[in-house]
């Protein structure tokens, strides 16, 4: 019986800070869009629609960037671009998301069916929505974090000098 070592499943890719924070704001880019175009469909009311988009622009970067930390540690799916992790992390961001502009659409226009409007019709549209951001930066390179070896546990090793000579 020979200690042939197993490979282990590669490192998923790890996404850097900066690339998190990237991708936040431009998915808070879309997404107030978004939610500035149905709030003043449905209220009618300008101010109402800009003061929503606007305040959970500053909400929700934080708690995009935050669901993107937590997401990075989460191995299903990261290495292929599996188009059902996009799905479920899209149902999970758009969980904390409902709820987010729910509570703002109802401090903001005192009226709980508008908020509950607001909320819903967002569930749809933000799905797609982030589908379609997930697939863009799943493209984009940039940001992306060496993984590192699933036994390596220390710092990086030194990069061997070569002398000349």
């Amino acid at each position: 019986m020979s200690a042939t070592p197993v490979a282990a499943d590669p490192a998923p890719v790890q996404e850097g800070h900066l690339r998190s924070l990237a991708k936040a704001v431009s998915w808070r880019f879309v997404g107030s869009m978004d939610t500035f175009l149905i709030s003043l469909v449905l209220t009618g009311n300008l101010v109402w629609a800009g003061t929503i988009a606007s305040v959970e622009t500053l909400t929700k970067i934080v708690l995009f960037y935050l669901h993107e930390r937590v997401w990075r540690r989460v191995p299903w799916g990261a290495d292929d671009g599996h188009h059902l992790r996009a799905v479920v992390k899209g149902a999970s961001w758009r969980a904390v998301g409902t709820a987010d502009t729910f509570m703002l659409s109802w401090l903001i226009t005192g009226h709980v069916g508008s908020a509950a409007s607001i909320a819903s019709v967002e569930t749809f549209t933000k799905i797609a929505l982030f589908y379609l951001h997930e697939q863009a930066w799943a493209r984009l390179p940039w940001g992306r974090a060496a993984p590192r070896a699933a036994t390596e546990t220390g710092p990086e090793p030194a990069p061997a000098v070569a002398v000349a000579g």
